[in-house]
């Protein structure tokens, strides 16, 4: 059994135009960075036990909190989220903390950042995409969990107790969700196409829940990730991370090992 890691501790990088983001670190060995999703923030990963895990297996895990989220910079203004900042940022992460041999994942719409990371040219030596799939990565922001977030928060302060919209923004302001900057990052968003995905040479794994409604989305993705292998673990969109087999498959794919199904 792993023994207790010590909490993680609290940093701050300047992102690609030197907005202040935060970041957390855990553990000590093989840099790990992890990219959560939206409306929550790098804690995440440890709610679920993951970035304990990971540093029990040998891992320095290495958390930032996306532009907009968390304890990094909330800016209010459009003009802070071109496109594709999400990306910039997570590659000047990679660049102010000097890694060159590492590995790299993300859930959500940190998977996505992941794939468009590497795209633009991030060399990971492995990575895993998390409850993503290739439409997602091929589409724009107005479908999905995109657009219920943006309907939940064009609705902001209008539900009837009791309702939908008002459990959805009672959980919003629990997550510490900005309205406002969750907008831009939504639009901030870009499409990739399936054929730039298809030029990452990086061994990949894929792994959703098989309750995601994106399952299907993410065998596709798999098939077009040259290098790529799909792992389905029990659980929703919500509840996959949570399961014991996601940490074990994503351990044993960063350790080299097969990763069963």
């Amino acid at each position: 059994m792993l023994g207790r890691m010590a909490p993680s501790t609290v940093a701050f990088f300047p992102g690609w135009d030197g907005t202040r983001l935060a970041y957390r670190v855990m553990g000590e060995g093989r840099p790990l960075v992890l990219l959560h999703g939206v409306a929550v923030a790098s804690t995440m990963w440890e709610r679920h036990g993951l970035a304990e895990v990971f540093a029990g297996l040998g891992h320095r895990v290495l958390m930032p909190d996306l532009r907009g989220h968390g304890l990094s910079a909330k800016p209010q203004d459009a003009a802070a989220y071109p496109p594709d900042v999400l990306t910039d940022d997570a590659l000047a992460f990679v660049e102010h903390l000097g890694l060159v041999d590492y590995d790299l994942g993300g859930y959500s719409l940190g998977g996505r950042i992941v794939v468009q990371m590497m795209v633009r040219g991030a060399t990971p030596a492995r990575a895993f995409v998390g409850g993503q799939g290739l439409r997602e990565v091929n589409g724009g922001v107005a479908t999905g969990a995109g657009a219920q977030l943006r309907r939940m928060i064009a609705g902001w302060g209008t539900g009837a107790p009791g309702s939908e919209q008002e459990r959805s923004e009672r959980w919003a302001r629990a997550s510490g969700l900005d309205p406002v900057a969750t907008v831009h990052v939504l639009n901030s968003l870009v499409a990739t196409a399936t054929e730039r995905v298809g030029g990452v040479e990086v061994p990949t794994l894929v792994v959703v829940g098989r309750d995601d409604p994106r399952a299907a989305s993410a065998a596709e993705l798999v098939d077009a990730l040259p290098e790529a292998t799909l792992v389905e673990v029990p659980g929703d969109h919500g509840t996959a991370p949570a399961a014991p087999q996601f940490a074990t498959a994503v351990g044993q794919f960063l350790a080299g090992e097969p990763a069963g199904r």
